[in-house]
């Protein structure tokens, strides 16, 4: 599948191993770049579920230079958005614990914005996943921050990880959106390149 991707060099530009992970799932060849320094502010005026989509274009513009004839490079951005507030990954095990307390009870929404680059072309998405959380004690919050790996993830918790089976208590669109790649829309995305 995806035979149309084989004139290029596919690069994921993220750190994200659960990144890496869902593209790997799609059965191409990629390799992995990353640069450091690349500016992730934004405007107040954007609204918050164009945050993403403006960071991942952001982080392609960084790679721009770099890209190579044949180069095809996916960066992305997921953020987590509960009423007007947004939430990327959090600083520290405390501000880790005050989002999830946030989060508690309620249904927020994780969106991702994935940019798809070449020399000649661009194209971009955001994909929006609803997910509600039951109330989650402080214990269970302390147990998960302390027990796993909250800093490197928006809104500080993984989905796949024991606070989605504990705390997940519904869900509307893509999983995969909510771990940090739109992968079936990025399929249909690749199939047009």
């Amino acid at each position: 599948m995806l035979t149309n991707l084989n004139k290029y060099k596919i690069l994921l530009a993220s750190k994200s191993p659960r990144r890496r992970e869902l593209l790997s799932q799609l059965r191409i060849p990629f390799n992995v770049i990353t640069i450091g320094g690349i500016d992730e502010s934004f405007p107040d005026s954007i609204p918050a579920i164009e945050v993403p989509q403006y960071i991942s274009e952001m982080k392609a513009d960084a790679y721009h230079p770099m890209i190579k004839e044949n180069d095809l490079v996916i960066t992305a951005d997921t953020m987590v958005i509960c009423g007007d507030r947004i939430m990327g990954k959090p600083k520290d095990m405390t501000e880790a614990k005050e989002m999830l307390r946030f989060l508690s009870g309620k249904t927020h929404c994780v969106a991702t914005g994935v940019t798809i680059s070449t020399q000649n072309r661009r194209t971009s998405f955001t994909t929006v996943t609803d997910v509600t959380f039951a109330d989650i004690s402080d214990d269970e919050i302390t147990y998960y921050v302390e027990n796993f790996l909250p800093l490197d993830k928006a809104g500080a918790y993984g989905i796949q990880e024991w606070i989605g089976v504990v705390a997940v208590s519904g869900i509307k669109g893509s999983y995969y959106n909510v771990m940090g790649l739109p992968v079936h829309r990025l399929y249909q995305e690749l199939k047009l390149f």
